[in-house]
């Protein structure tokens, strides 16, 4: 959507390209699989975490999909998750015992570099932005948009910290 629709950045609260609600949408419905999944099949203790990422995102992705706005936020969140791909191909490479491999080095550092800048990166775009429209934004999008950054942002870092921990400090 963004090499389609480069101006999309601009104008988050604007009207969204066709399909851009649909992504939306159908993201919720994935994180709402995932969340009974995870419930259904995962320790507590030790999906916790998840569960409440799980939970914000829904609520907040939700309510773009329900009001038909603020999808162009929803969207550039959606970035965040380019990085799920080396984290989950991380623990993959974990259970496969290959923690010592040149295929694991490489998928750290591709995880690292995607995280700083699909993560780290957006989410500190989405709270500047939040910051310099907070007298456009509409009370109640604006609180939901600035509890989702300010949940989800200490989250990130505290990964962020484990994996550093984890692939670089050992």
């Amino acid at each position: 959507r963004f090499c389609l629709y480069p101006e999309l950045p601009e104008d988050v609260a604007a009207p969204q390209p066709p399909g851009a609600l649909s992504l939306v949408a159908v993201s919720v419905g994935y994180f709402l699989e995932d969340f009974v999944d995870m419930l259904c099949n995962q320790n507590l203790r030790q999906s916790w975490e998840l569960l409440f990422h799980h939970s914000v995102v829904i609520v907040c992705f939700g309510v773009a999909v329900l009001l038909q706005q603020y999808v162009g936020f929803a969207l550039v969140a959606l970035l965040v998750e380019i990085n799920s791909i080396f984290l989950h191909l991380r623990q993959i490479l974990l259970m496969a015992n290959l923690e010592h491999t040149a295929c694991y080095r490489l998928n750290s550092v591709a995880n690292l570099g995607t995280y700083a800048v699909f993560r780290v990166a957006t989410l500190a775009w989405m709270a500047r932005w939040l910051l310099l429209h907070r007298q456009t934004v509409p009370a109640a999008a604006y609180a939901v948009s600035a509890a989702g950054v300010a949940v989800m942002t200490p989250m990130n870092l505290v990964l962020l910290y484990r994996l550093l921990r984890s692939d670089c400090f050992k």
